[in-house]
């Protein structure tokens, strides 16, 4: 019987759970979902004859290494920053570690390691970055097979609410990770146009955003995500013109974002000390400074972020109740986790709300000295707040490939990302299966 260890049973983790104890059983795997919440591990595990929960802080090395060392494969849904160190005892320990995260210059040092020890170390294999990846390198591979020179790739990726659960002015709810989604853009982006390097420093980032067109959807926002340019080796795309790769967001989302940049709540630098004493009002006007306005808290924010105080923008902000007398719930917090805090309720799935993942690739590119442009576009709603799009599209890639590599069907050893034909073509074939389908348009 082999083992799988899953190391979180978070948000992401329903669909990977649930997908990979259906194999289980065919296949006869057993599962250990270990979480420090053991109570949600039990609650994804459900009783099932192949599968069990336990208790783990990942922190502790000891324990960590004890449990990982009775299992065949690990996946890792830790925190990013936490992915070395079980890397670290996958390789002393010789077992084989897949994760949905990007991949850290750490954990690419391990490659040579991983290779003379015949482990597999399979990264970015989720939703952006893992379906992405694969998606696109199918339509490479394809517009390359038939003569074709690509000169400009886009590609675009949102977790949102769907239409019909959309209920509130920012048109945006937690499907994923809040903290992410906090600190998304931070550092400065990088992108490649017409053959030139591109950078947009975070204070400019959600300023400067395009508006793209998912075919019988509507017009969105796409903001350019931080490095688009590592993916031109990866991709095979060296003699590009133009490769840029964003997030997708609602029209009015990257301007209300903006605000919160600039007035200084998403800075995960610096603790508020006794921030439990304030209200959201009293830190409003902490973060007006130095101020010579006269007028409410409201008026003076609206002027320091340079829009009108009845604007969309200050609507926004306003309905977050960021100028009201309640008080802040958390001591000593840093702004972003007060932001955290505050979105998380304000911007809660109800139970039986539905998310919606999009993600759109476009290829413009030269054959037979005609010019032509691919588009293809993936829309799938979730069921209800557990059963989400994010994490279908998240976990089955990630169950289908630990399934695959767990019955010996795929042995790429190393640190790699599932840009390679023999890993993504049976993903994705799966995938359809599961009503993963990119609808195609071409011209």
């Amino acid at each position: 019987m082999k083992n799988l260890l899953i190391i979180g049973a978070g948000r992401s983790a329903t669909a990977l759970i649930n997908y990979i104890l259906e194999q289980a059983k065919q296949h006869n795997f057993f599962v250990t979902v270990a979480d420090a919440d053991v109570e949600l591990a039990r609650q994804k595990i459900n009783g099932h004859s192949h599968g069990r929960a336990i208790w783990l802080d990942a922190s502790k090395p000891v324990d960590r290494r004890e449990i990982i060392n009775r299992h065949d494969v690990v996946v890792s849904l830790l925190p990013p920053q936490m992915h070395l160190e079980v890397a670290q005892d996958c390789i002393s320990l010789g077992k084989h570690m897949v994760t949905a995260s990007y991949v850290s210059k750490q954990v690419f040092r391990l490659g040579d390691e991983a290779r003379l020890r015949a482990l597999v170390f399979m990264n970015e294999l989720g939703l952006d970055p893992g379906i992405d990846h694969m998606s696109a390198m199918q339509r490479i591979n394809a517009i390359r097979q038939k003569g074709g020179k690509i000169n400009a790739f886009y590609s675009y990726t949102g977790g949102l609410v769907a239409p019909e659960s959309d209920d509130n002015p920012w048109h945006y709810k937690f499907s994923w990770n809040p903290r992410n989604v906090v600190l998304a853009g931070q550092g400065t982006a990088q992108f490649l146009e017409d053959n030139k390097l591109k950078y947009i420093p975070y204070r400019r980032l959600f300023r400067q955003y395009r508006l793209v067109n998912i075919p019988g959807m509507g017009d969105y926002e796409v903001y350019a995500n931080r490095d688009s340019l590592m993916y031109r080796d990866a991709y095979g795309l060296q003699d590009i013109k133009t490769l840029f790769r964003g997030t997708i967001r609602h029209k009015g989302f990257c301007d209300a974002w903006n605000a919160l940049v600039r007035i200084g709540l998403t800075d995960a630098t610096f603790p508020i000390v006794d921030s439990d004493q304030l209200t959201y009002h009293d830190l409003m006007e902490a973060f007006l400074g130095i101020s010579q306005h006269t007028g409410s808290v409201k008026d003076r924010i609206a002027k320091i972020i340079e829009v009108e105080p009845e604007s969309e923008v200050m609507q926004k902000l306003e309905w977050l109740g960021l100028f009201s007398k309640r008080r802040i719930k958390i001591n000593n917090a840093t702004p972003s986790l007060i932001l955290e805090n505050l979105l998380l309720e304000k911007w809660a799935l109800k139970p039986e709300d539905k998310d919606m993942v999009i993600m759109q690739h476009v290829f413009e590119y030269e054959i037979n000295r005609r010019k032509k442009k691919l588009t293809s576009t993936l829309v799938m709603k979730g069921v209800n707040s557990q059963e989400t799009a994010m994490s279908r599209l998240v976990g089955l890639p990630l169950g289908i490939f630990v399934k695959l590599l767990l019955l010996g069907k795929i042995n790429p050893t190393g640190v790699n990302i599932p840009i390679m034909p023999e890993v993504y073509e049976p993903v994705m074939a799966e995938l359809e299966e599961y009503g993963v389908r990119f609808v195609e348009t071409e011209e």
